[in-house]
């Protein structure tokens, strides 16, 4: 029998197999009629095909998914779907029309059909998402030999329900949902490994350098079940979740804008994480030369490292961090002189790293390694802790542990937190959270709270009370719109298509 993670996308008639029974149901199926009659307003006829890709929040594993190390999130039940037909018609003039269920905030956007166009990053517009799909569709069917060769109009709808800016990956369930339209459009059906690795490489046109989590998890999720999500080659291991807790999603509803700030926050990370390991590297023995053709990643020198720690009668690849980086920042002409050439050279095949460069003053190398070794443990000890004979109340207060030791990494070692998830994560451990952290990229979007199942109606309502509250007061928010910003998540569904 083949892996989960072999097999393709699964395609539907009906919407149960996805989105359950009851009112999820009952909410599903409106949307899906909504999405339809307006696609039918917008362009004057049915779409061909749906596909729907899920956000997802990550438990624990955060910043450490492109440096090669595992993950563990779950998909929620918040989606993209995607609307979608070919237009065959030789007479019209060949374009992508792309537009949104919620068109008083998202205008129609239209591209020409050229899978080889650029996507201008300079000015930012949320149809350059499907295009990242669009492009890599291409580039991967040309890559397996299928012809692309007659370019075709599309019309696309989309209706979003993971909120953006939320650490939730709106933009990989968006990308994800987008690429596996078209490909259903185009009547092709790719397995769940290849369009998670596929649509990786998508996002990296609007110039975010993604390790592969978010499109992982929201590919190949299954109801009940977090994923263990492995890296090179990319699988996926169902994890089960104790029963007597319950993981709550709340919006510091600070909106972290991962695109448009990547030259200084995430992107900065990785090129400090890729520094760090080259310097790590040539500290321990390799020469520049070696360190710079031969690292990427700092899962590339954890064997130096646990190396030195053994010398040492450990096994901790972090006691080699401490022992070698300077706990300062490093300037780049520190850097330039240990590893004997100059820095726009090294990362000069990444524009997006090029960027880096010029924002950047000083790199944190130290507090960037010690983040990642110590992340990539807690991942391991999450599951272990998940599979182990504890009774479940020790199981539930040692995964809280591990959240909360996390969410302290990230926001001292890593400094991805800001002051609205600061005051949320404190916030929910007041009201009875065995743990919470900053989920996602970071500055701003969500936390997870882990909560014990029997007092989270009354923990939700106490962070109404003492979190959202103020913001209603100013209008920051919406009360009717208060579900959308903090709610209580089972893991959910993985991508599919629907032909109805």
């Amino acid at each position: 029998m083949a892996k989960h993670e072999e097999l393709p996308v699964p395609i539907f008639s009906t919407l149960e197999p996805v989105y359950g029974d009851g009112s999820q149901l009952e909410e599903a199926q409106i949307r899906f009629d909504k999405l339809k009659h307006k696609f039918i307003e917008v362009f004057g006829h049915q779409p061909d095909v749906y596909a729907r890709s899920p956000g997802r929040v990550n438990l624990i594993g955060e910043h450490i998914d492109y440096e090669g190390y595992s993950v563990l999130p779950m998909a929620i039940r918040q989606d993209t779907i995607v609307a979608i037909r070919k237009d065959d018609d030789r007479e019209s003039p060949k374009v992508l029309r792309i537009a949104n269920v919620n068109d008083n905030k998202y205008t129609m956007c239209t591209y020409p059909v050229d899978p080889d166009q650029d996507i201008d990053l300079k000015n930012h517009k949320w149809g350059h998402y499907f295009i990242c799909g669009y492009k890599g569709y291409h580039e991967y069917a040309r890559s397996k030999g299928i012809s692309t060769s007659v370019p075709v109009g599309l019309d696309v709808l989309v209706d979003g329900t993971v909120p953006t800016g939320s650490g939730l990956s709106s933009s990989a369930a968006f990308v994800c949902s987008s690429t596996i339209a078209i490909m259903a459009a185009f009547g092709m059906n790719f397995p769940k490994k290849e369009l998670a690795e596929l649509t990786c490489e998508c996002e990296r046109h609007i110039g975010t350098q993604s390790g592969g989590m978010d499109q992982a998890i929201s590919v190949m999720a299954k109801p009940g079940f977090a994923e263990l999500i492995d890296f090179n080659p990319i699988r996926a291991t169902d994890v089960q979740l104790p029963g007597g807790g319950s993981f709550v999603i709340a919006h510091s509803l600070a909106e972290s804008q991962k695109a448009v700030t990547a030259a200084t926050n995430y992107n900065n990370r990785v090129v400090e994480c890729q520094l760090a390991a080259i310097v790590l590297g040539i500290k321990l023995g390799m020469k520049p030369e070696e360190a710079i053709a031969g690292v990427r990643t700092l899962s590339d020198v954890e064997g130096l490292c646990v190396s030195f720690a053994g010398s040492q009668g450990s096994s901790d690849p972090v006691l080699a961090v401490k022992e070698v980086l300077k706990e300062e920042p490093y300037t780049a002409e520190e850097i330039e002189s240990i590893i004997e050439d100059n820095l726009t050279s090294i990362l000069g095949h990444s524009p997006s790293s090029l960027d880096v460069l010029k924002a950047a003053k000083h790199f944190k190398l130290f507090q960037r390694a010690c983040h990642v070794y110590s992340e990539a443990k807690r991942v391991y000890a999450f599951k272990d802790t998940v599979s182990s004979k504890l009774s479940e109340e020790d199981m539930l207060k040692k995964l809280g542990d591990l959240m909360n030791e996390s969410h302290h990494s990230c926001s001292v070692l890593y400094e991805c937190s800001c002051p609205e998830l600061e005051e949320l994560v404190n916030k929910c451990r007041h009201n009875g959270a065995l743990g919470a952290r900053l989920t996602g990229a970071g500055w701003g979007g969500c936390a997870v709270a882990l909560v014990r199942e029997n007092i989270v109606p009354q923990f939700i309502l106490n962070l109404k009370e003492q979190f959202y509250q103020s913001r209603i007061d100013r209008g920051v928010i919406n009360k009717n719109d208060l579900g959308l910003y903090i709610f209580a998540s089972k893991p959910s569904s993985g991508a599919a298509i629907f032909r109805f």
